[in-house]
């Protein structure tokens, strides 16, 4: 991996002796084992996935963070499997952890099929994280690409007992609509029980009420992740997904070193 200079108590057996003649200086080789991990990606692809008021649809950008991090996984000779679910219509489709661009491909077509519209699918990434837990193996690099927009209860046991033996990246994926509701007067909307109600968008008592809300639950995901030492990387509709990315990495990275 590198070369050093040679450091008190230092093994001699990994000396590099043609360095050592050439600079008059005793030098180290330091060498780290290759080992192939399992790189997994448990994708949201529910019918609320596909929504987006500005930039391009929740779905599109969660496609997007799969194929770059996937691409860079093949990079580094990992294998790449992943996980589909919350589509109301089909069960959650796993994809085993494998080398090569095939096993990225497999998972990224599945991505392109449409899906059935309905109510979101209760459980859906709990269950999808106990999956991963049967199938990553020990010492995986699982990346949980969703709308956690919603309600974390049960989520931090199961979350704790994959951080046990994985790193865990959570990739919440936000449109501004989730955060900031659109001023368009009254309106009427549809609940996922089929409940209607009618919400004056105008109004700022509801305006801020409803960004507390988001606010509140982005909250709890943030204090949960800390409590388990997870990596949260948010990602917008609205943003180049490279750019976001690259940011977040290294601030992360900077953060860890320091």
């Amino acid at each position: 991996e590198e070369l050093r200079e040679y450091r008190e108590g230092d093994d001699i057996r990994n000396m590099d002796w043609k360095v050592t003649a050439r600079t008059n200086l005793p030098h180290l080789k330091i060498f780290r084992e290759e080992r192939e991990r399992n790189v997994i990606f448990g994708v949201d692809f529910g019918p609320h996935m596909h929504f987006g008021t500005r930039g391009t649809f929740k779905s599109i950008q969660a496609a997007r963070a799969t194929a770059l991090l996937g691409w860079a996984a093949n990079r580094q000779q990992d294998r790449v499997g992943g996980m589909l679910f919350g589509d109301p219509k089909l069960p959650l489709e796993y994809f085993r952890p494998a080398r090569g661009r095939r096993a990225l491909w497999r998972l990224l077509r599945s991505m392109t099929e449409p899906t059935e519209y309905g109510p979101r699918t209760e459980g859906a990434l709990i269950n999808a994280l106990r999956r991963a837990e049967r199938g990553a193996g020990t010492g995986a690099l699982l990346f949980v690409i969703a709308d956690f927009n919603q309600d974390l209860g049960g989520l931090e046991r199961m979350l704790g007992s994959l951080a046990q033996s994985h790193a865990v990246v959570l990739l919440p994926v936000d449109d501004p609509a989730d955060r900031e509701i659109p001023t368009m007067g009254p309106m009427v909307f549809t609940g996922p029980d089929g409940a209607m109600v009618e919400i004056d968008t105008n109004d700022p008592a509801s305006r801020e009420a409803y960004t507390d809300a988001w606010e509140n639950r982005r909250n709890l995901l943030l204090a949960l992740a800390s409590r388990l030492n997870l990596i949260v990387l948010p990602v917008r509709t609205d943003e180049d997904i490279h750019v976001t990315l690259l940011r977040d990495l290294r601030r992360y990275a900077m953060g860890r070193v320091l």
